[in-house]
């Protein structure tokens, strides 16, 4: 049996054994799940509601699961799509992507035009931020501006120091081998890594855990997250020279207090980048605030869509 086809094998008992917890559409009425072609792989999307597009970038290893307290809410406003990125939840995860900051926008950019939208706003939490800006860059760029408004829930940026040492650790060869054969193949693991992820691990939803390990189970899942640290200096020297020229765009921040991924403390010095940008800090929430508090998350979102232009 070739790779592929055990790829696709993995991808249907994942769809079959755990419908209810991969498919939001199973428990939310009038998600839709989508495929677009982009560069010859295909990506997974989920898209509901009606309005002005709001495009959804998940976090490191997360994937459009990540969205599923927000999506009904914020779908009676806008027309949410929300990704599954290229090599991660059931999206394909082809072997040459290139997993740059700049090249995922790259790629997002042509996956709108596939999907026909021309004008939208974005909402992109922890490595899913930074791409979130970086993409905000790309449109600058264009003759006409395509994107309108950014939400940013505590991207990955310049001014957090938190896991540079390690990514340059799992970004090099040996340290991407070890990684492999070790933490990896350790699901226990998994369940520490979520807990961290939350101010309060009491508040981590039934079936949360099933949800993110599920994808971790299809091949190139984990060389794909590994790739993306090989890029993770040079992605932030990047980011930090771009982050002068997006400034005009209408920005929220998100965090939560207790966020152990992304400091708080990087939250104020990333503002000041903007000139029209909002701070908003969900006191004891982690760094998956939402769906942590997807409440108060949810009106923070949707106050900053309903009142800028």
């Amino acid at each position: 049996m070739s790779a592929r086809e055990k790829e696709a094998m993995v991808i249907s008992r994942i769809a079959e054994n755990s419908s209810s917890v991969m498919r939001p559409g199973t428990t939310c009425p009038g998600v839709e799940e989508c495929w677009a072609d982009v560069d010859g792989a295909r990506m997974r999307y989920l898209c509901a509601g009606s309005g002005p597009p709001l495009v959804l970038l998940h976090g490191l290893l997360g994937y459009s699961f990540s969205w599923r307290f927000n999506i009904p809410a914020l779908a009676q406003h806008a027309t949410v799509y929300a990704v599954d990125l290229l090599g991660t939840g059931l999206s394909d995860r082809p072997s040459h992507v290139d997993c740059s900051f700049r090249s995922t926008a790259e790629g997002l950019l042509r996956f709108l035009d596939e999907a026909g939208i021309s004008s939208f706003d974005v909402l992109g939490t922890s490595h899913g931020g930074a791409v979130a800006m970086m993409l905000a860059f790309l449109s600058s760029e264009l003759p006409q501006k395509r994107l309108r408004r950014l939400i940013l829930a505590a991207p990955v940026n310049p001014w957090s120091p938190h896991g540079r040492r390690l990514a340059l650790f799992l970004g090099s060869r040996i340290g991407s081998s070890l990684f492999l054969l070790t933490l990896a193949r350790m699901r226990s693991a998994y369940a520490y890594w979520l807990k961290r992820m939350y101010g309060d691990a009491l508040r981590i939803p039934p079936g949360t855990l099933e949800g993110y390990s599920a994808p971790l189970k299809i091949p190139g899942t984990f060389e794909h997250g590994l790739h993306i640290m090989r890029h993770w200096t040079m992605d932030l020297r990047e980011l930090e020279s771009v982050l002068p020229k997006i400034g005009d765009y209408p920005t929220l921040l998100i965090w939560g207090s207790r966020d152990r991924a992304v400091y708080p403390s990087s939250a104020e010095p990333l503002r000041r980048q903007f000139k029209k940008c909002e701070l908003v800090v969900i006191e004891g929430a982690g760094h998956l605030p939402y769906e942590e508090t997807p409440k108060d998350f949810n009106g923070a979102v949707i106050d900053f869509l309903l009142s800028t232009p």
